[in-house]
């Protein structure tokens, strides 16, 4: 009578497993179709030790503020739908509304035409550029400078600090001719009135 109870409950316990199996590959199965392939790459390779492409999915968060930056020498920098950095006198020109959001501690942040949505970046010669895709190059610490003025310093190239200028005829600068002290890296931003931010 023993062992056939003993077989009996073992028999169960087998079962009981059984449709715990079934169910947790189900509960998997769900999860996994609601997934993107991107995503399913990311699940499935997430115990791979190789290296990977960086994932900037922070650019989906932090803090971001809808700015004009208005230099020191009288301009308002833009971005065009090329790319090309220039600065404007016109206060209602599309291509100076910017997004400038915090990608990481430290006043790390990221510029962006709205209008265009190129970033802005910098290379390791100091050249301004657009850029469609983010990457480091688009890094760019924020500095409070002492006469109320910001200054943006690219937070890759750091042996020289190199900063994003407008001259004064409203041209970008190279960064490595930049300083600190110049009215060129100094700039304001300003806020943009709801009318401005319109730019369809």
């Amino acid at each position: 009578m023993r062992k056939w109870m003993l077989t009996w409950n073992l028999q169960n316990l087998f079962s009981g497993l059984y449709l715990h199996a079934i169910f947790l590959f189900g509960s998997v199965c769900v999860v996994y179709s609601d997934c993107t392939p991107e995503q399913l790459a990311a699940i499935m390779n997430c115990s791979k030790h190789e290296r990977h492409t960086r994932n900037y999915d922070y650019m989906e968060g932090g803090d971001v503020r809808i700015r004009q930056l208005f230099s020191r020498t009288q301009w308002f920098l833009t971005i065009d739908d090329f790319g090309n950095i220039n600065g404007t006198q016109d206060a209602a020109n599309c291509y100076s509304i910017l997004e400038i959001r915090t990608v990481s501690e430290g006043g790390i942040l990221a510029i962006k035409g709205v209008k265009s949505q190129y970033y802005i970046s910098m290379t390791k010669d100091g050249q301004l550029q657009g850029k469609r895709i983010y990457n480091d190059n688009c890094n760019f610490k924020e500095v409070f400078l002492e006469n109320y003025f910001n200054a943006y310093s690219s937070a890759k190239w750091t042996k020289k600090d190199m900063f994003i200028a407008l001259s004064q005829k409203g041209r970008p600068m190279r960064g490595k001719k930049t300083r600190r002290e110049q009215k060129a890296v100094h700039f304001i931003p300003m806020n943009c009135r709801e009318a401005d931010r319109r730019v369809d």
